[in-house]
């Protein structure tokens, strides 16, 4: 391609313009979200400032040396609005366009596409051909169709799993059941594909060795300066995503190994306080004090419009060679917060809102103790054996002692011998909050949250299902009420808030509410005083958590 058909091509392709048609692409589902350009450019601004703060004010897109891995692009957002700046900043070192361009292409921005289709329009993004080296192609030099954006079929590793002898495979075999990939934990009767469907097994984790896994990639040893992206966030085993499985940790980890300068991703948030299977990468994280920045959006729709994440999600910059605080930035219903200095690892888990940590030291002056908080009482996932589907009978007819289970559904009976777990419990009296947070734990359209739904005394003879977990049982129906009046308070609902991953209320969501003596009523001023907040705090409190009607029934 000639320099004067080249440059209509860049200016289409690289230059903001509008519309940009990476803003018009419908999600393929919330574990593969593209990324809107404004975003991935607030990505990069963030790199761009970091990287001049550590080479005395330097332009990394005025240096021609810089590598960028995206690992797991989809649309290419990522490497074209890298190519665009470093096209614009390389334009003194490398003055003829075309020559400029196709040095950046071949020599200085690499992805890995995660689907066969995602690979194409990442190709199609950058090169502004599928095939880079064809003759629409932008790139000059490239003699293979992928360019520097690779993809090939990845098959999952099947590891585990039993026998079911009563299941045989065309040669008259037991067929293997639940095994699981060794490299991601997708479950084979999930993900146990044909060649028509993708397997959703990523390149960039199926490995043990990501160093030669690269270099088998792209034909050579590599080392990268910058991994950017937005990795696939869960494997959906089934379930309608209740039995997903987060995977972004595992690119995280695997990025990190590559030994960058800098890694910067955007994630789910549900890793600060919950996830499934995620409290060895929380640690690891929040004592990672190479992590300098991190941006928090506490509603999803702030940077994905139209995509609901529970929990929110953020980016953060690592970088290798830099220790001390983070910046943190909050943004919640379009107000931002920050940047503030932080360190990540005053609590087990990261509390969003940095205005609360004065009112947790408060609370905690000596730090938060289990075994002094609500969470040391509350019930585990089944309060008393019974899932969430459980109804009972209509009726107490043909059940031998009879006892009520409340369910989502009403009320119905079951036998006492029925009870798993706790049963112990059946005849005191219980405190029980809604397993499921109102509004799916977020805040409402003024920025507020409710933190508990379902708020109500369960009596003697009675139990629940896994809908409503309990939190304190209790020989007096006096100390129950209390119980649940301390639960309404703003003051306990405001200290949930701090440890909410998702939409469901947790044994561990109760860690930093302390298990008070229930020998009189509490009150949000009772409380204030009890704890020595100030004003300012209290109004702060007032201005995250709703008031609660009073009683339910």
């Amino acid at each position: 391609m000639s320099a004067q058909a080249l440059e209509p091509a860049v200016l289409s392709g690289f230059r903001t313009h509008n519309p940009d048609v990476l803003t018009c692409i419908a999600n393929l589902s919330n574990d593969e979200v593209f990324t809107p350009p404004e975003l991935a450019n607030r990505m990069l601004d963030t790199l761009e400032e970091s990287w001049a703060a550590a080479h005395d004010g330097a332009s990394i897109w005025a240096d021609s040396t810089v590598t960028f891995l995206d690992p797991f692009t989809k649309s290419g957002v990522f490497l074209r609005e890298i190519t665009r700046r470093l096209s614009e900043g390389l334009a003194d070192e490398i003055p003829v366009l075309e020559d400029r361009v196709d040095h950046i292409l071949t020599k200085q921005v690499y992805g890995i596409g995660i689907t066969e289709i995602t690979a194409l329009l990442a190709r199609r993004s950058l090169y502004c051909s599928k095939d880079a080296s064809g003759e629409h192609s932008i790139a000059g030099s490239f003699e293979r169709h992928w360019g520097n954006v690779w993809f090939e079929r990845t098959e999952h590793t099947w590891t585990g799993g039993k026998k079911k002898q009563d299941l045989l495979d065309a040669e008259g075999n037991a067929v293997i059941v639940g095994r699981r990939c060794r490299y991601c934990g997708a479950q084979e009767d999930a993900y146990g594909r044909g060649d028509e469907l993708e397997t959703h097994a990523y390149a960039f984790i199926h490995t043990d060795d990501i160093k030669a896994r690269i270099a088998e990639l792209f034909g050579e040893e590599m080392q990268f300066d910058v991994i950017i992206g937005n990795p696939p966030y869960q494997l959906d085993d089934g379930g309608a995503g209740k039995s997903a499985a987060p995977i972004y940790h595992f690119f995280i980890r695997a990025a990190k190994a590559l030994d960058p300068r800098f890694v910067t991703m955007i994630t789910p948030s549900r890793w600060m306080a919950g996830g499934k299977g995620l409290d060895e990468f929380r640690a690891e994280m929040l004592h990672d004090d190479r992590i300098r920045t991190l941006v928090d959006f506490m509603d999803s729709d702030e940077a994905f419009p139209g995509v609901d994440i529970a929990g929110g999600v953020s980016y953060f910059l690592w970088d290798r060679d830099s220790h001390g605080s983070c910046s943190v930035t909050t943004d919640i219903r379009g107000k931002r917060v920050g940047p503030i200095e932080r360190s990540l690892d005053e609590f087990d888990v990261f509390v969003r809102h940095a205005a609360a940590v004065s009112i947790l030291k408060r609370v905690w002056p000596d730090g938060p103790e289990v075994s002094k908080s609500l969470g040391s009482k509350m019930s585990g996932r089944k309060a008393f054996g019974f899932a969430t589907t459980a109804r009972g009978e209509t009726s107490t007819e043909g059940i031998p002692d009879p006892i009520q289970l409340i369910s989502s559904a009403g009320e119905g009976f079951v036998a006492r011998s029925a009870v798993s777990m706790n049963s112990a419990w059946i005849d005191k009296w219980k405190a029980s909050v809604s397993r499921a947070a109102p509004a799916g734990g977020r805040p409402d359209k003024d920025g507020k949250y409710y933190g508990l739904s379902t708020i109500r005394v369960i009596p003697p003879g009675t139990i629940t299902t896994e809908a409503y977990p309990i939190v304190n049982v209790f020989d007096d129906e006096v100390e129950a009420i209390r119980m649940c009046e301390y639960l309404r308070t703003r003051f306990v609902r405001f200290l949930l808030t701090l440890r909410a991953a998702n939409q469901s209320i947790t044994r561990a969501g109760f860690n930093f509410v302390p298990n008070l003596p229930m020998d009189q009523s509490w009150t949000d001023d009772s409380l204030a005083e009890r704890y020595g907040l100030t004003t300012e705090e209290r109004h702060y409190m007032e201005s995250m958590v709703r008031p609660m009607e009073i009683p339910d029934a």
